[in-house]
């Protein structure tokens, strides 16, 4: 099947770029390809049935997986061979659809974890490689920064502060999506990858959810979205890729992808609605 085109531009805009990743078990193709671009300043969606392989390729993107074939570029610069906290450093940032949190850590400590390790990345590059007398690793009248009012203040961007002390493993699932999205916005990424983010979010929490997404990529943020929310998709996203069976089958406007034959046959069903079903989880 041909590759779906992408419009010139994304292509100028785009941030992160995706091409050609190929991922193969034996004989078993999980991904056959797949090409796609994530510009500045917006929220792109992927979305796909159950088993589309959008999280494998969320593994690829971010070095989790090394693919068959292919190859993924950050700010025009290969990323073959750099490990998941290589591609962090240099502005990578992502959920996962399974909670990653250290639940015996209070809201305010998981995000500060995140603050504390980008200032270290700070201080590594500024030093470059010089230890002081004492082998603190840090220069000569360097001051720890404890990043507290930092991590406090990403922490109420999304409206956490009143659970700021609780341990994070007390909170309901909704929230805990919240603070992740917090944690990944400590190290100040380009790009953000969210897997699945609203899942477990009620409908007050998934609203305050798209709020902060538009309020990310009209920062200038770079947001690709993995979602089953399809309300949440067709609000929030300018673009779309449609993955299916492990290729991209159609990419477009919301409208567009909306109103594709292919698309409500394959993977929304062809209800003769409007509206598109949602997939089962």
């Amino acid at each position: 099947m041909p590759a779906p085109e992408t419009s010139p531009a994304l292509e100028v805009l785009s941030v992160l770029e995706v091409d050609g990743i190929t991922v193969r078990y034996g004989a078993h193709v999980i991904l056959g390809g797949v090409s796609l671009a994530v510009p500045a300043g917006r929220v792109t969606g992927l979305i796909g049935p159950n088993g589309a392989g959008k999280t494998t390729l969320f593994n690829v993107i971010t070095g989790l997986l090394t693919p068959t074939g292919g190859g993924v570029r950050l700010g025009g610069h290969q990323l073959a061979g750099l490990a998941p906290h290589e591609r962090a450093r240099l502005g990578m940032a992502r959920t996962f659809q399974q909670l990653e949190l250290f639940g015996q850590l209070t809201v305010l400590e998981n995000v500060l974890i995140a603050v504390r390790m980008r200032e270290r990345w700070t201080r590594s590059r500024r030093r470059g490689g010089r230890h002081n007398a004492a082998g603190t690793g840090r220069p000569a009248g360097a001051r720890p920064a404890g990043g507290r009012a930092e991590a406090a203040g990403l922490i109420a961007r999304v409206g956490l502060t009143a659970v700021a002390d609780e341990r994070a493993d007390s909170l309901p699932t909704g929230l805990g999506r919240l603070v992740e999205l917090a944690r990944a916005l400590a190290i100040r990424p380009s790009v953000l990858l969210l897997d699945e983010p609203a899942s477990g979010q009620d409908g007050q929490e998934t609203a305050r959810f798209a709020a902060l997404l538009r309020e990310l990529a009209a920062d200038g943020m770079a947001i690709l979205l993995v979602e089953h929310d399809m309300d949440l998709v067709m609000d929030v996203c300018e673009h779309l890729y449609v993955l299916d069976f492990g290729e991209l089958m159609v990419a477009g406007s919301p409208a567009q992808v909306r109103s594709d034959p292919r698309v409500r046959t394959a993977y929304l069903g062809d209800t003769g609605s409007d509206q598109l079903v949602r997939e089962p989880r």
